[in-house]
């Protein structure tokens, strides 16, 4: 599939840990990354290498200039979007303005305007709020699960631990998922109890999180118990690093540029739609 994807790749947000390691997953599996990159703040001034290329940063005010330049040179040109959550909606626009293609891989912002931008222009675009193919599958699953089999783990108690960088001060967006899942089976759970650890100490030897991931990690444990202690159950799912969330968007980039050169008449995709569509290697 790499091999069919002729189209240049911009990600925007290169001067965040996320943005890089896209960028860093485009160019080693050959893709061809456009050199420029976009900050919230202005008068940056800064390169940043991306394996033998130098990435240009521009601030705000020049992003529909440098923009329009980029689709000029690279009409095929595909957006990965990793910045902030307080410019999801302001760079959707441009984009949608600009008629460019966009995986939305930034969380937050005004997600109900977010779809409606890209419905009123009409534009193409792949939005999620979790990349990682093999934990969309998980919840997929688990979603199907619950709905199949309602019930099934009536009267179980569950208990959930969570561990993810000191810098995440919200619970886990995927555990409330699986937690929702849970309960529809039957599952007891109280949020209060939920164990959420982002203390370092804790993390390398309670949790078990390697030293060098401390920065960046995601552990997840789901335990149930019978009501009568007899039997129990534990899902568990830990993704250190960034590599399956940045895998995961230039799967989804190559997946959009391919329903871009089809004309799909489906205009806005998420992850299942990546997953469903197979290996995009």
């Amino acid at each position: 599939m790499v091999g069919q994807f002729a189209s240049p790749l911009l990600v925007n947000g290169c001067t965040g840990k996320m943005g890089v390691s896209v960028a860093e997953a485009a160019t080693s599996r050959g893709l061809h990354l456009v050199p420029v990159s976009f900050s919230s703040r202005e008068n940056l001034d800064k390169t940043i290498q991306i394996g033998d290329i130098d990435v240009e940063i521009y601030g705000p005010s020049a992003r529909e200039d440098v923009l329009s330049s980029v689709i000029d040179e690279f009409p095929d040109v595909i957006v990965v979007d990793y910045t902030a959550p307080n410019s999801v909606n302001s760079n959707a626009e441009l984009y949608c303005k600009l008629g460019v293609p966009f995986v939305m891989g930034t969380t937050g912002g005004d997600q109900q305007l977010l779809y409606k931008s890209v419905q009123d222009s009409n534009n193409y675009a792949l939005i999620s709020p979790q990349m990682g193919k093999q934990v969309v599958a998980f919840l997929a699953a688990m979603e199907t699960i619950a709905e199949q089999f309602p019930g099934a783990f009536s009267g179980y108690r569950l208990e959930v631990l969570e561990s993810h960088q000191a810098g995440k001060l919200d619970t886990s967006g995927t555990a409330k998922a699986v937690i929702a899942c849970f309960e529809k089976l039957g599952a007891v759970f109280d949020m209060d109890r939920m164990v959420k650890i982002r203390d370092p100490e804790q993390q390398l030897y309670m949790v078990g999180v390697p030293e060098e991931h401390i920065e960046g990690h995601a552990f997840h444990l789901y335990h149930l118990t019978s009501p009568d202690d007899s039997v129990s159950f534990e899902f568990q799912h830990n993704v250190c690093g960034r590599s399956i969330y940045a895998e995961g968007s230039v799967d989804a980039a190559v997946f959009l540029y391919k329903k871009v050169q089809s004309m799909d008449p489906k205009r806005i995709y998420n992850m299942i739609d990546v997953l469903q569509e197979g290996d995009m290697r």
